[in-house]
């Protein structure tokens, strides 16, 4: 019989116990060896504290990093948020719950600077002589009591088109007319091609800038051109007959406006765009009472705005100047609208980057030719977020730009052509846009 050895005073019983366990296997694998031991692992809670505490710190480290850097890519995005969502009536939260009000400040101090150097530029009185091309002469009206207009020269040729139409890319003209013969048949002084509707694509003519063309109309010398970019899309309309211009008021000045395409209408307009500002407590203004002083042919109404604000005036020799609102009106002026910032002065695009929020635009002004530009940039929508007044500013200054002014945008910023709307509102509930005291119509041939 094997002897069992004791150690210490351990007793008979843990030997047993232990002789019992060894004999049963227990605390072994299948091999018969002693497995490892297991360990506590931390519980589902601690672990999901520990994720939500990074995910948290990561959230704030973000969050102060969206707010205070000043890396200049930060803050220049910082900055058009807070100007996007201050320039709006019901959207100033989106800045305010979020931002700091020190940081508030600071972003819209740029629009005090830039407002400060408003009041350092108008335009010259020769301006037209500075551009690079000569002003075309208008073509002749009827005198007051004529029915008709005096008699002009022979129908315009296909050369005298590209003259007039000058940003046309001939190569792409004629492919189209190739495709679509029948636009001729009135010939070049009659031509007519509109595909600028909500519901066309376009045209396959090109402008030399690149611009998808999206109506030429010659008898009424329009031509209608697509633009885009990133984060926006619009039309400018580019009138080459300025003598057509002119501000209309709403029928109803004084209680309530009209559709800009009803203003148009009313006027022999066949192309027509938002003009002055109008009273809009609470967002919800009827477009009857002008927000400044506007004038429409020579008859002036409403008051003047303050000191960062501007007027363009139209005069009796067919060209916009941009002036002070405080400096009296030009006896010669027979069209203004004041409204602010001004964009190009004299052929040079100013400082405007306190106005460097993201919104529907738009925008009138004339080139070195004379001719009238209107553009309009669709604006909170998912495919057009909007655009700043700088880019604008650029836009009219491939087409040779020399004066351009900013005016009511947002839901009032519409352009309505030949019978229908060809920009989207930014509010889908409004397909025609709100209605307005007064209206840029340009008339028809």
């Amino acid at each position: 019989m094997s002897k069992i050895k004791l150690y210490g005073n351990t007793g008979s019983a843990h030997v047993a116990k232990r002789a019992a366990g060894r004999s049963s296997g227990a605390g072994r694998g299948p091999s018969g060896r002693r497995g490892p031991s297991r360990k506590r692992r931390p519980g589902r809670g601690r672990r999901a504290l520990i994720a939500a505490a990074i995910i948290l710190a990561l959230l704030i480290g973000l969050y102060c990093l969206a707010v205070f850097s000043d890396i200049p890519f930060i803050a220049k995005w910082r900055t058009i948020y807070i100007q996007t969502a201050m320039d709006t009536m019901t959207h100033q939260w989106l800045a305010t719950a979020f931002i700091p009000g020190s940081v508030i400040d600071e972003a819209m101090a740029e629009r005090e600077q830039a407002q400060q150097e408003q009041t350092e530029h108008s335009s010259s009185e020769n301006w037209a002589e500075q551009g690079e091309h000569p002003v075309r002469t208008p073509k002749p009206t009827a005198k007051p009591g004529e029915s008709d207009p005096p008699e002009t020269e022979e129908p315009a040729g296909e050369e005298e088109f590209y003259e007039l139409f000058w940003e046309i890319d001939r190569e792409s003209m004629e492919a189209y007319l190739e495709k679509h013969p029948e636009a001729l048949d009135n010939g070049w002084d009659g031509l007519y091609i509109n595909e600028a509707g909500l519901d066309d694509d376009g045209t396959s003519i090109q402008t030399t800038m690149g611009e998808q063309v999206l109506a030429v109309d010659v008898p009424n010398e329009l031509l209608l051109v697509r633009v885009k970019g990133t984060g926006y899309r619009g039309v400018l309309a580019i009138g080459k007959d300025p003598s057509r211009l002119s501000v209309k008021n709403s029928a109803y000045l004084g209680s309530i406006g009209q559709y800009a395409g009803d203003i148009a209408s009313d006027n022999n307009g066949v192309l027509a765009m938002t003009a002055s500002g109008f009273e809009d407590e609470g967002g919800v203004g009827l477009g009857g009472t002008l927000n400044g002083y506007a004038m429409s042919d020579g008859k002036g109404t409403g008051a003047h705005l303050g000191w960062s604000y501007k007027r363009i005036e139209l005069r009796e020799d067919n060209y916009m100047y941009i002036v002070d609102e405080q400096s009296p009106v030009d006896p010669k002026t027979t069209d203004a609208v004041e409204f602010t910032p001004a964009i190009i002065v004299d052929g040079q695009q100013l400082n405007t980057s306190g106005y460097s929020s993201l919104q529907p635009r738009a925008v009138i002004g004339q080139s070195d030719r004379g001719e009238i530009l209107m553009l309009v940039v669709e604006g909170r929508l998912i495919d057009s977020i909007g655009i700043s007044v700088a880019d604008c500013g650029k836009i009219l200054m491939r087409h040779n730009c020399m004066q351009a002014m900013n005016l009511d945008g947002g839901t009032s910023a519409m352009l309505w052509y030949d019978g229908e709307y060809i920009i989207r509102c930014s509010n889908q509930v409004l397909p025609y846009g709100r209605t307005l005291p007064n209206a840029f119509v340009y008339a028809k041939g």
